[in-house]
């Protein structure tokens, strides 16, 4: 059975899970090798040992604990993605496709630059992606999102006036019905029930469970309240 520990990416909560080698603790900063390329991580979650049957393709193992200078060019990187976002913006600009960019950032190495983009549609960006890369010289990798992905990158204020929940805190995007809008009496007015990516907000799943269990009282389907009632 394999030890892990549980890692965290700079704007992203979610948890992801990577073979642990010696000497690793909470709040470290590690280096691990992603789908996107070489990252800086933050581990969340110290040594634990999961089942086989819980691994989920290839478990990669963390690189090595960040060195001085890993931490260095992380930092680097981070402080010239707002020159990377208005370049590459002008670019796609210049291009007239139908797109939005939400984000542009380099791998740790700088191997590849990574372009994230929300679009209505499908897009076609052979030519685009010919063009960026005649720029910076490297591997470039376009990654088009859904709403709620769009969202969370660009972040904001949610109805509550905080910011919001896919940004702040959540680590995975949960499943939201309309089903539990109307379990909770909630209007049905779209613009009272959607967050800023125009889907349910996520907070509408918070308190489901416990609207379920009021119901289920109600109908007497709770043993331990039965005898109460009667």
């Amino acid at each position: 059975m394999p030890k892990v520990v549980g890692v965290v990416f700079e704007g992203n909560n979610k948890k992801y899970y990577f073979g642990a080698i010696t000497n690793l603790n909470p709040k470290d900063k590690v280096v691990v090798e992603t789908a996107r390329g070489l990252e800086v991580g933050t581990i969340v979650e110290g040594e634990k040992t999961i089942d086989d049957s819980e691994v989920i393709g290839e478990l990669k193992m963390v690189q090595r604990k960040a060195t001085l200078k890993d931490l260095e060019i992380f930092e680097e990187n981070n402080s010239i993605k707002p020159r990377l976002y208005d370049e590459v913006k002008s670019i796609i600009e210049r291009s007239e496709l139908e797109m939005k960019l939400l984000e542009v950032s380099y791998t740790l190495d700088r191997t590849k630059l990574v372009v994230y983009f929300s679009a209505d549609g499908r897009i076609d960006f052979r030519e685009l992606v010919k063009d960026i890369a005649s720029v910076y010289k490297t591997r470039i990798e376009l990654r088009q999102v859904g709403p709620r992905d769009a969202s969370r990158i660009i972040s904001g204020l949610g109805i509550c006036g905080r910011e919001v929940c896919c940004s702040s805190f959540l680590g995975e995007m949960q499943n939201v019905t309309i089903k539990m809008a109307k379990n909770q009496n909630l209007s049905l007015n779209p613009t009272a029930i959607s967050g800023l990516c125009g889907k349910l907000l996520c907070c509408i799943a918070y308190e489901e469970d416990q609207y379920e269990d009021i119901q289920k009282l109600h109908n007497g389907e709770i043993e331990e309240f039965k005898d109460l009632e009667a």
